[in-house]
């Protein structure tokens, strides 16, 4: 599903883009701020811009994994992105089966569904980031459910020993059956958001640090280049206090790790109920967990976001709309520089939190729909793909500008409206200095483009489409090949709309 990128010849090493208020027969200062010219120097620096917004995505609980529609998802979203690494819950939960003791409660570990699952990810290219959770019930201090619809065990351990043996034996599988130099290339990342109801121990950051540091020194007591981390805490949370604990108690780690969503309660977040726009609360909240770590005894640890989103909802209006094109691209550009790689939730809407989906468009997660229908945000992830991996400095709020190693100057343009706002449309003309070129290739991504919601909407929006109506709701979702224009032909976008333009 990859699309084919066409080339561009820039003349100069380097390329900058400025964006002036100017346009023809408009002073400067009556130009409005929905009318911009960008200008393309063929004279300044860049600065690196790798893609770390593609590099790992976040997925429904481990054993869906084994399903059919699971994968095909899976190989979709890989085939756009060509991402590295999945992340999930649940690699323990009992569904899985690896912890079985037997009358006498003697521990007995069954493999079998664990290989399934991670042989099925090998398959198609990508890793596990494997999320050390939850407990199984047999082990579990505290067998209390969490609400979600497959009740995973939030729980410390009952006995610390027989989880570090659990986790010895997991480990050592690992490496027999795909081999230390494999192995060693994945990520464990040990439990998932204990500051929130996914942990009971009390007090929770004192009984999870304990945790952490049992299960990180079983991993590594095993192979000491396996790559061990946390806090996975939700809200950002945690990361100051968990280096300093891992410095004074000599704990190991080899990255940190945290979560945060576009609605997030500020509280909650920075300790201030200043309000945060849902288009700026990723990055500032990934500004703060660098400015902690950059402070903190390991300056230069991996920053890892294993989870982030513009909610944590099941808002239609959001998830599942044109609006997460644009977000996307502000976020993107917001985040450049500040973490390691980050980790969209979730990559397919097989997911079972809220229980077994009802209908198509509900608000979840994924880039892809139920029944293998792509959303708008996941034509989003397929345009921003053809960025560049070369950032050119400018001022503006809703520009990116990147170039290619073959010189292919490639931007991302978008309007901003959170969902309900009209908003108004933005024209963007180019002006182009020490470039050849005449002519631009643009797609677009917005509510009429690259969506399928309007097509399900007047299907009467069928809770369970037929498979006539499956696939006409995969060709609307569809964007139209790239269209060329003369270089002097303004870009107008509508509110919501995202569009990548390649100079050529």
């Amino acid at each position: 599903m990859r699309r084919v990128s066409t080339a561009v010849t820039v003349l100069g090493a380097v390329a900058v883009v400025s964006i002036f208020l100017e346009s023809p027969g408009i002073p400067l200062r009556a130009q409005s701020a929905n009318d911009q010219t960008i200008a393309v120097d063929a004279k300044a620096p860049t600065t690196d811009f790798p893609h770390v917004w593609e590099q790992m995505f976040g997925s429904g609980r481990a054993i869906l994994a084994l399903r059919d529609s699971y994968r095909n998802d899976l190989r979709s979203v890989q085939g756009i992105t060509g991402f590295h690494f999945i992340r999930f819950h649940g690699i323990f939960d009992d569904e899985v089966g690896v912890y079985d003791p037997d009358s006498d409660g003697k521990p007995r570990y069954n493999f079998s569904y664990v290989d399934q699952i991670y042989d099925g990810l090998l398959s198609n290219g990508v890793r596990p980031f494997v999320e050390i959770s939850f407990m199984p019930r047999a082990l579990a201090a505290n067998p209390m459910p969490h609400p979600f619809w497959y009740k995973p065990y939030p729980s410390p351990p009952k006995d610390p020993d027989r989880w570090a043996d659990l986790m010895s034996a997991f480990t050592r599988h690992l490496i027999d059956r795909y081999g230390a130099e494999e192995t060693e290339k994945w990520y464990f990342e040990v439990w998932n958001e204990p500051n929130i109801d996914f942990w009971n121990g009390e007090p929770k950051k004192d009984t999870y640090f304990a945790f952490y540091k049992v299960t990180a020194n079983a991993i590594r007591k095993v192979d000491p280049r396996l790559k061990v981390g946390g806090p996975a805490t939700a809200q950002a949370a945690w990361v100051k206090d968990f280096i300093e604990y891992c410095m004074k108690s000599g704990a190991p780690f080899d990255f940190v790790s945290t979560h945060i969503y576009g609605n997030e309660d500020p509280v909650n977040v920075f300790g201030t109920a200043t309000p945060v726009p849902r288009k700026d609360m990723v990055a500032r909240a990934v500004r703060k967990v660098h400015e902690e770590v950059a402070g903190s005894a390991a300056p230069k640890i991996p920053i890892l976001i294993t989870e982030y989103n513009a909610t944590y909802s099941t808002q239609p209006e959001v998830t599942d709309s044109a609006f997460m094109g644009p977000w996307l691209a502000n976020n993107i550009a917001e985040c450049d520089g500040l973490t390691s790689m980050m980790s969209y939730w979730a990559f397919s809407d097989v997911f079972e939190e809220q229980g077994v989906v009802r209908k198509p468009f509900y608000g979840g997660y994924g880039l892809v729909a139920e029944r293998g229908i792509p959303k708008p945000a996941y034509r989003a992830f397929e345009l921003l793909h053809d960025l560049g991996d070369k950032r050119m400095a400018n001022p503006s709020n809703d520009v990116l500008v990147t170039k290619r190693r073959s010189g292919t100057i490639v931007l991302a343009l978008w309007n901003y409206a959170e969902p309900g706002d009209r908003g108004a449309q933005k024209v963007f003309r180019l002006d182009l200095k020490g470039v050849v070129a005449k002519s631009y290739e643009i797609q677009v991504v917005d509510a009429a483009h690259g969506s399928a919601v309007r097509a399900w909407n007047a299907m009467g929006e069928p809770a369970s489409p037929t498979q006539a109506q499956i696939s006409e709701l995969v060709k609307a979702s569809q964007i139209a090949p790239p269209a060329r224009h003369a270089v002097s032909d303004p870009i107008r976008l509508d509110p919501q709309g995202l569009a990548v333009v390649t100079i050529r």
